[in-house]
C-alpha cells in the first residue's frame, strides 16, 4: 500500500508543477520525524499548499485526527492552506478543507466518495486557475 501512497503523491506533485507550483512530496512525513508535515507541499509565490493525500479502492477514507491536527499546525506555522487531497478509483484529485470535513464520533475524519464529488474542490480550484483563463 505504501508504494501505491507514494506513486499518487509523485502524480499529484507532477500535476502541480504543471500548474506552475514548485511542488515536493515531504520524505519526513508518515513517521520518520516527530514534526508535522504534509505529504504534499508546493507553492508558486501566491498560494502555498500543505497536502494530507489519502487514496483508496473503497467509497471512504477514515483519517486520524492527529494527521489532520499536524497538519493544521504546520498550514499555520508554514502560512500554507491546508487541503485534504483525495483519490478514489476512477475519480480525478479532489481537495476539501479539514474544517469542511465530516468527523466520526471520535473526532477523527471521514472523508466519503459523494460528499467530496459534491463538495471538493479541484486541482485548478486550489491552484487559483480560472477556467476561464486556461482557455484563453
Amino acid at each position: 500500500m505504501a508504494k501505491k501512497g507514494s506513486a499518487e503523491e509523485r502524480d499529484l506533485v507532477h500535476k502541480l508543477w504543471e500548474r506552475n507550483f514548485a511542488a515536493m512530496r515531504a520524505p519526513a512525513s508518515g513517521g520518520a520525524t516527530k514534526r508535522p508535515l504534509p505529504d504534499v507541499l508546493a507553492g508558486n509565490g501566491k498560494l502555498y499548499l500543505a497536502i494530507e493525500v489519502k487514496t483508496t479502492t473503497k467509497d471512504k477514507v477514515y483519517i486520524d485526527s492527529a494527521q489532520i491536527d499536524e497538519l493544521c499546525e504546520f498550514s499555520k506555522i508554514f502560512g500554507a492552506t491546508a487541503y485534504i487531497g483525495v483519490r478514489f478509483k476512477y475519480t480525478k484529485w479532489l481537495f476539501i478543507e479539514p474544517e469542511r470535513t465530516p468527523r466520526t464520533k471520535n473526532g477523527n475524519y471521514k472523508v466519503e466518495k459523494d460528499y467530496v464529488l459534491e463538495k471538493g474542490l479541484e486541482i485548478d480550484e486550489i491552484a487559483g486557475i480560472d477556467k476561464q483563463m486556461k482557455f484563453e
